[in-house]
């Protein structure tokens, strides 16, 4: 009896120095998590989501960003790093184009050629002939880690964000992975660029977010919406800012949109000045609870990861105006259709983006 007691001591000692001492990648600091606002108000539950109709991408996964290009055809970029291009209705499907890496936003500039944010790659250009083109891989010397989502401006210039300087997809597993360990880190090293197509020069917009996600222009060009997916906000930051540091009040910068109900995403400009952003995931109380507790955090990460505390899945997708009025709100609580990104207006349907669903999900535009 004294031996299995003394095996059961060195165990659970062995396991509490593993919980307390084993490496992991991140070194996590103290932030402060607003209460979760819950669904009300304006993100009152719902079923508006739910039901989606589904164009089928012939075993692809993942259609992460779609948009309507110059030639009215349906893009989207999918997690095996292929461009699709395809008819409104999902016909006349193809393998457009392959980046190399994995596209998680683009535009197209003035000459066609589609501008990808690859998560792997860096900022590309991708012209009629299929040629995938590096614009920037990197700023000041120092790599462009974690390419997320682009904008074109109408004077050429295209704004982007690094997600992180800290975790590259390409080294930590994917982009999921990388995203998780840099939100749950909180070390806020997520910026915005500016590639200036002119000059080849790439300039840090803004800097100091926690995951920087979606990017979308104002009307009047003036000002980036950008997501904080990490700390549930969006922010409105003029482009004209240089090296703009968020973690000090200025007049250049403000947050538009705070304490969101989950983690934003991506950002798409749609009809009538709305502005659409998905909500990948929702807030998650235990993670909230472990904002002040670094240490806790750590610990999270020594465990399987199937006792990490992932968010459950739950659809959910809005709609805001420019002065950050919420005029659209669609859920759907099952999470039947996985980590809703953002959506895709057109005047016939609304396409709904998604980081690992095996269809493209669609509604009808509301008549």
């Amino acid at each position: 009896m004294k031996r299995i007691v003394v095996m059961v001591a060195a165990l659970l000692a062995a396991l509490v120095a593993y919980l307390l001492a084993w490496p992991v990648p991140v070194e996590p600091v103290t932030w402060t998590a607003p209460a979760a606002p819950g669904y009300a108000g304006p993100h009152a539950p719902n079923q508006r989501l739910a039901g989606l109709k589904m164009i089928d991408l012939g075993g692809e996964e993942g259609p992460e960003h779609i948009a309507i290009g110059p030639d009215g055809k349906l893009y989207a970029a999918v997690a095996s790093g292929r461009i699709l291009r395809m008819n409104a209705d999902g016909s006349g499907r193809e393998a457009w184009a392959h980046s190399g890496g994995r596209v998680l936003g683009f535009d197209f500039d003035a000459q066609g050629r589609m501008i990808a944010a690859d998560a792997v790659k860096g900022l590309l250009a991708i012209g009629a002939d299929r040629q995938v083109v590096v614009l920037a891989d990197q700023v000041d010397g120092q790599p462009i880690r974690y390419a997320d989502a682009v904008v074109v401006a109408r004077n050429g210039r295209i704004y982007f964000s690094d997600a992180s300087t800290r975790f590259a997809p390409a080294q930590w597993g994917g982009t999921f992975e990388a995203s998780v360990l840099d939100i749950i880190e909180q070390s806020s090293t997520g910026r915005v660029l500016e590639h200036d197509p002119a000059s080849g020069r790439t300039r840090v917009v803004a800097q100091g977010l926690s995951f920087a996600n979606g990017v979308a222009l104002s009307l009047d060009q003036r000002l980036l919406y950008v997501n904080e997916t990490g700390k549930y906000r969006v922010w409105a930051i003029a482009v004209d800012a240089d090296r703009l540091d968020l973690a000090r009040p200025s007049p250049q910068a403000r947050v538009l949109l705070d304490n969101l109900p989950g983690y934003p995403d991506n950002l798409m400009r749609g009809l009538d000045g709305r502005i659409w952003l998905g909500l990948a995931k929702p807030r998650n109380p235990t993670i909230d609870a472990m904002a002040g507790k670094p240490w806790l955090r750590a610990i999270t990460l020594r465990l399987p990861r199937a006792l990490w505390p992932v968010p459950k899945a739950y659809g959910h997708v809005i709609a805001f105006t420019e002065d950050g009025r919420i005029v659209a709100d669609l859920q759907d609580p099952s999470g039947t259709y996985p980590e809703t990104t953002a959506v895709t207006e057109t005047r016939d349907r609304l396409y709904v983006q998604s980081l690992h669903a095996r269809g493209l999900g669609w509604l009808p535009a509301a008549r």
